[in-house]
């Protein structure tokens, strides 16, 4: 008896995290991504929740997979723990999560069984919660390299036009923001030694020709003329 309920758990787990492989095979892991380029997707303030955070996603010094930075919070006290995202498709201007779709998913493994984090290819490539941790705590914070999320454009792991979605344990939707690159400044450092986040400056296009400088030219080459005109008119009247 007690071997069978032994059995019947295991055969349990087995159901609710497994490594599942998808239709078109395992994640592959992500070689060649741009090197130093970061997009981020900040969670807008709304009042109908008080998480707040931010997903950034840095191409790694080798170009191995990528750089991911993590930090929630205003978490809620119940509901969790709590599930992050990258969805398929980018929120609307309404702000609807809902019309983000489903997980970011190019290998179509689907949601269950649900990931097992010990072998990461076998999950869903947006699956960042599954892989790396679920969110716990009040205020959550992580980093961690995933190799097989992208942030060079064209692949099926491409997140830089895809989302972020913050889930309570029932899958229940929260909140959700865009993905957006995040411009810094080759070979620039602020006062503080960090890579300033902004748009590189570009030379100023003057709205106007500039004004030709006074050489004093054109009063000599006047002068001349004058002079050599009064000398004709005298020697027309001798």
């Amino acid at each position: 008896m007690q071997s069978a309920i032994v059995l019947s758990a295991l055969a349990g787990f087995a159901l609710t995290s497994a490594q599942v492989t998808g239709k078109l095979g395992d994640a592959v892991a992500v070689t060649d991504n741009p090197v130093g380029i970061s997009y981020q997707a900040k969670l807008p303030e709304l009042e109908t929740t008080e998480v707040r955070g931010y997903v950034t996603a840095t191409g790694g010094a080798d170009g191995n997979g990528i750089e991911v930075s993590v930090s929630f919070t205003g978490i809620p006290a119940t509901g969790g723990p709590f599930m992050y995202h990258v969805h398929d498709q980018p929120v609307p201007a309404n702000g609807n999560c809902t019309a983000t779709l489903a997980h970011q998913d190019p290998t179509e493994r689907g949601e269950e069984p649900i990931c097992d984090p010990s072998a990461p290819q076998t999950c869903q490539v947006g699956d960042l919660s599954g892989k790396h941790g679920m969110v716990t705590g009040a205020s959550y914070e992580n980093a961690y390299t995933d190799l097989y999320a992208s942030i060079k454009p064209g692949l099926g792991a491409f997140i830089g036009n895809r989302s972020i979605v913050f889930h309570y344990a029932n899958k229940t939707r929260i909140t959700c923001a865009n993905f957006a690159p995040v411009y810094t400044v080759s070979n620039s450092t602020t006062n503080n030694g960090t890579n300033p986040t902004t748009p590189p400056a570009t030379s100023a296009t003057p709205s106007s020709p500039p004004l030709p400088e006074y050489t004093g030219a054109a009063t000599a080459t006047m002068a001349s003329i004058g002079m050599l005109f009064a000398g004709v008119m005298a020697a027309l009247f001798l």
